[in-house]
């Protein structure tokens, strides 16, 4: 029987991903009604300390996505209030939001990544940081938001120009800095971790071009092969990987991997891409559907993870 708790939803914010983390955010209170206890839904604006103050809640259920709510400052406040809150707490919320902190990490301890550097937007109009094709992203941001292929002329990069134009679309006319890092051709695979239970291993086949917001948030543009159709070593790999990654980065509750793999090369072709450490829970998100294949519904993915907070992040003493 479930101990019913008075729980703040945590939702929304300003990030690029807001309309995403009220999605997951409405359908994870909806859950937690279902479930018993009593829900208050924060849409988080500036006055967030104030509202949380005034709700004392048991727990906050962190459905936030992307800056400031994944990266460490919401994280912060909160331990600060001596609140209880789900997933990852300020430091490894601070290293997994980052992809240069996150290989840092990770690469000594012999978690495969693709290799890569920090480059200036404005110099990559001068020339390739990198042979074509490699890709181009922020260094803190999710849901493969700014995310550009840099192809060949005649490839689908083809129109970023060679070298790529200023007045093209593109992350380096949002972000003062990037990560540029080589293009790993194959497929796209992806591996929720539970507490301490790998879940399983989806493949993400997008019907045009690859995976990127758009793909991932709607409707009818992915094919989610869930459990992916791969050899049972590059699942086995896969999963040991995300369990890895999710104990080497201090995770809680879920997170969720995602991995390239060149399948011509078998195992050695796998690559970690990065760790969220908030991952979506939205209709289309891949934690309740990896969680839906081995039996557990929305409702208990859900409850599961209030259960690793209570266990994980008791509520310290306040001064």
């Amino acid at each position: 029987m479930t101990t019913p708790l008075h729980i703040v939803v945590l939702m929304g914010g300003w990030s690029a991903e807001r309309p995403v983390s009220l999605q997951s955010g409405a359908g994870i209170a909806d859950a937690l009604e279902s479930l018993g206890h009593r829900v208050t839904r924060i849409d988080m604006g500036r006055d967030v300390a104030a509202r949380l103050a005034e709700a004392t809640p048991d727990l906050v259920f962190n459905a936030l996505h992307g800056s400031p709510g994944e990266d460490g400052t919401v994280q912060g406040m909160m331990d600060l209030m001596g609140l209880r809150y789900t997933h990852s707490g300020l430091a490894t919320s601070v290293i997994a939001i980052d992809k240069v902190l996150t290989k840092q990490a990770l690469v000594p301890h012999g978690i495969p990544m693709p290799g890569g550097r920090i480059v200036k937007s404005a110099d990559i109009h001068a020339a390739d940081p990198l042979s074509r094709p490699y890709v181009l992203k922020p260094v803190n941001e999710g849901s493969s938001v700014g995310v550009a292929i840099v192809t060949d002329a005649d490839g689908p990069g083809g129109n970023y120009g060679n070298p790529i134009s200023p007045d093209a679309q593109g992350p380096w006319q949002e972000f003062d800095e990037l990560l540029a890092e080589p293009y790993i051709r194959g497929r796209e695979l992806t591996a929720a971790v539970l507490g301490d239970r790998a879940l399983g291993v989806t493949e993400l086949i997008p019907k045009n071009g690859w995976y990127d917001f758009n793909a991932k948030y709607t409707d009818g543009l992915t094919t989610h092969v869930c459990p992916a159709q791969i050899p049972d070593e590059i699942a086995e790999a896969c999963r040991s990987l995300a369990l890895e990654a999710h104990r080497l980065l201090g995770c809680r509750g879920a997170s969720r991997s995602d991995f390239r793999w060149d399948d011509e090369r078998g195992v050695d072709g796998l690559f970690l891409l990065e760790v969220n450490t908030q991952p979506g829970m939205t209709p289309l998100s891949l934690v309740p559907e990896q969680a839906r294949h081995i039996g557990m519904s929305y409702a208990e993915l859900v409850q599961a993870i209030v259960d690793e907070a209570l266990k994980d992040h008791p509520r310290d003493p306040v001064p």
